[in-house]
């Protein structure tokens, strides 16, 4: 957390939380959603000034009832999260990294959604792996320790057969079937937090 935050924290300590204001897209993307957002139940503006979503990054983090929140001065911000709390890219020196910059530990557990959404635990971080990424990672993917094809893939996603693992960093994950709108609860977090 920035020092500067801790000192606004320390000299106003009782300044409103603050919800709905902040999203945090399947992209990665931090999405400002004003009233007009809200009340549309729209994504809002993705934000792209470099130092304000540097703040972001620096001081984002999770609270006792699984939240995750940015800590804006004295006042927390908490985020809508439309998958996850993190989203994983590849990187070609990391491996992977997440959205915040720093790099994704080795996951002990992946799940895959309906949807084909490779979500990866590693301790407590939680993240979906960015969906432009997923070709590149196909090849990672392993059924009953034997490469995977496309189809394969979907035909498992539909109807869980046979052990299917992930293979990131040299270990390899094995890889549970879990429905999207379960996500949160199972893992942990919330995803649309409320006063």
């Amino acid at each position: 957390m920035d020092d500067i935050v801790k000192q606004a924290m320390a000299k106003w300590p009782n300044v409103p939380h603050c919800y709905g204001w902040l999203a945090l897209d399947a992209r990665g993307n931090w999405r400002m959603r004003d009233e007009r957002a809200q009340q549309q139940d729209l994504p809002g503006d993705k934000l792209t000034n470099a130092a304000l979503v540097g703040f972001i990054n620096r001081n984002y983090q999770r609270d006792e009832r699984g939240c995750w929140f940015f800590q804006n001065g004295p006042q927390r911000v908490f985020l809508n999260l439309e998958v996850a709390p993190f989203v994983a890219r590849t990187d070609p020196a990391q491996g992977l990294v997440l959205h915040t910059g720093e790099p994704l530990p080795v996951p002990q557990a992946a799940f895959l959604t309906e949807a084909g959404e490779l979500i990866l635990q590693a301790g407590d971080i939680i993240a979906q792996l960015d969906d432009r990424d997923f070709a590149q990672a196909l090849e990672w993917f392993e059924l009953d320790g034997k490469p995977l094809a496309d189809d394969a893939l979907l035909a498992w996603i539909e109807r869980p057969q046979g052990k299917l693992t992930v293979r990131i960093g040299g270990t390899a994950v094995e890889v549970e079937r879990i429905a999207r709108d379960e996500v949160a609860t199972r893992l942990g977090f919330v995803r649309i937090p409320a006063a």
